[in-house]
């Protein structure tokens, strides 16, 4: 074998879902998902989820747009460095309550092989008490999970 191919690290590694919130802790999973997905061949499915409370919708219908309007930015974005590196590439944006939810519905729906998403580093009582989206999809999964850490 040739020393300079570089094989996929991943038993299974084409169907990727990168789970993407603007942040800069999602861009270094999409630049993660962007490296695996060169090695592996993957199509790499750009995900994000605008989160929406019932008093949200209600009583402020502009702000949710406004939501929505941010979320597609973003995720064009990310998409744009993902067709930089060409590789296969799919959007998709859902709009709901519960992001971890929506996150493990789509893994399993397209037979996702793997997860990759940032994480903020929260700890300590911020985590117990916010709740942690990460935590509750490594949680649940159907398939392995990579996380991001916070970089400082």
């Amino acid at each position: 074998m040739n020393a300079n191919v570089t094989q996929c690290p991943l038993t299974k590694g084409e169907q990727v879902l990168v789970a993407v919130d603007g942040s800069e802790h999602s861009n270094f999973a999409v630049d993660q998902a962007i490296s695996l997905g060169g090695m592996c061949n993957s199509k790499i499915y750009l995900f994000s989820v605008v989160t929406l409370l019932p008093e949200y919708v209600g009583m402020a219908p502009d702000y949710v747009d406004n939501l929505t309007v941010q979320a597609k930015e973003y995720l064009e974005q990310a998409r744009q460095k993902v067709d930089a590196a060409q590789i296969s590439c799919e959007t998709i944006l859902r709009k709901g309550r519960n992001p971890s939810e929506f996150i493990l519905q789509e893994a399993r729906d397209k037979q996702i092989d793997l997860i990759v998403m940032g994480t903020h580093g929260r700890s300590g009582l911020e985590k117990l008490f916010l709740g942690s989206v990460a935590q509750k999809v490594v949680g649940q999964a159907p398939c392995p999970v990579m996380i991001i850490p916070a970089r400082e």
